[in-house]
């Protein structure tokens, strides 16, 4: 008789730590990198793998799942209930030159004007708009100093949260999360974004010095990259600064979703606007555009934000992709047209029973 000899490789051998395979249903333990029981879901822990290899069961497998149906209705929803975005006659933008794929990354600046023509400053009145740029600066600029949150920043932080409560928008996402079985009450959940949102962990050496909204919404320059021609070192920048949108590395910044920052910032003569490489389909606010453009000489290859949208419309469909889809693409629909949101986990630290902080989120361009 013939002698087949079948050859294992490693993965054949072992369960990967960050892989679902093998391991569904397995019993919660602190030890491992990510979960794949029916509990993961619920505490933004699963394994990026978990639906490709387990028959999720609990919330996956009944009235409880979010389904891809149910994300396409809740997201028109809150389109809906964005009753604080700008208006048409609020916000002028011009977007000047469209680049092709292959310009992005050529570091060339080809709109002579400022992308943001006019805008109507009486939208930062509003209580979610107030309360969300008074967050903006109250995070340090350099990656591993660690923040010292002061009784007034945490009263700020519990001020947007209150404020963004009192919309429509974000009480629709409660109750839509309510009804999966997610969240046991609106305190419950107001805690949890708290905590997603605003805890902190190390992006650095070891020190608190981040957070999910920092990165997102506000962000710092991190010392130690290196700029290509024409920028220079984030350490080269005045000490104590506050004008920061995004992380510096290797010369380029990564991070920055936000267009109110952008503005703020730009007003200021700190950014350079360049060019676009997409701009979405809606002809009205809010908007997508992908943009390139320079922030104190560093550049930004692709930053795609909305234009025009409230505060806690970007920051619920955030809190929604992350919460449904952690790790994924989350795919929406707003006004009709389709759009996706990429959220991922801090995957180094935990707070409660093991929940992962969001690590960053943001529209996917084409």
């Amino acid at each position: 008789p013939r002698t087949t000899l079948l050859f294992l490789s490693p993965k054949d051998l072992y369960t990967a730590p960050d892989s679902c395979r093998g391991r569904c249903e397995e019993p919660y333990s602190k030890e491992d990198e990510c979960h794949c029981n029916a509990e993961c879901e619920r505490y933004h822990n699963c394994c990026e793998d978990y639906y490709r290899h387990c028959r999720p069961v609990g919330f996956s497998s009944s009235r409880d799942a979010i389904a891809d149906e149910d994300l396409l209705h809740i997201s028109e929803q809150l389109y809906e209930a964005d009753h604080n975005k700008a208006r048409p006659t609020d916000i002028a933008i011009n977007p000047q030159y469209q680049a092709s794929p292959d310009e992005t990354g050529d570091q060339e600046d080809h709109s002579p004007q400022p992308l943001y023509k006019y805008v109507n400053e009486a939208l930062f009145s509003k209580p979610t708009y107030a309360s969300f740029i008074k967050l903006l600066d109250n995070y340090q600029r350099v990656t591993g100093r660690e923040e010292d949150v002061t009784a007034e920043e945490l009263r700020e932080q519990d001020n947007f949260l209150k404020e963004v409560m009192k919309t429509e928008l974000m009480k629709k996402l409660f109750a839509f999360l309510h009804k999966k079985n997610r969240y046991g009450s609106e305190q419950e959940f107001v805690a949890d974004l708290k905590e997603m949102w605003f805890g902190l962990y190390s992006r650095g050496d070891g020190e608190q010095d981040s957070s999910g909204f920092e990165h997102i919404f506000s962000g710092r320059a991190c010392t130690g990259g290196t700029g290509g021609a024409g920028q220079h070192q984030a350490g080269g920048l005045t000490p104590g600064s506050r004008l920061c949108l995004g992380e510096v590395k290797k010369g380029k910044v990564s991070g920055f979703h936000n267009w109110i920052r952008f503005y703020l910032l730009e007003k200021q003569g700190i950014i350079n606007y360049f060019s676009h490489n997409f701009n979405g389909p809606w002809d009205t606010y809010p908007d997508v555009l992908g943009l390139q453009f320079s922030w104190d000489g560093f550049y930004k290859e692709v930053g795609s934000a909305f234009i025009g949208c409230s505060p806690e419309f970007e920051f619920g469909l955030y809190t929604l992709c992350f919460i449904a889809r952690p790790g994924r693409a989350c795919h929406l629909s707003l006004g009709g047209y389709s759009l996706s949101i990429q959220t991922y986990a801090w995957t180094k630290s935990t707070y409660g029973n093991g929940k992962k902080y969001i690590a960053t989120a943001y529209v996917i361009s084409p």
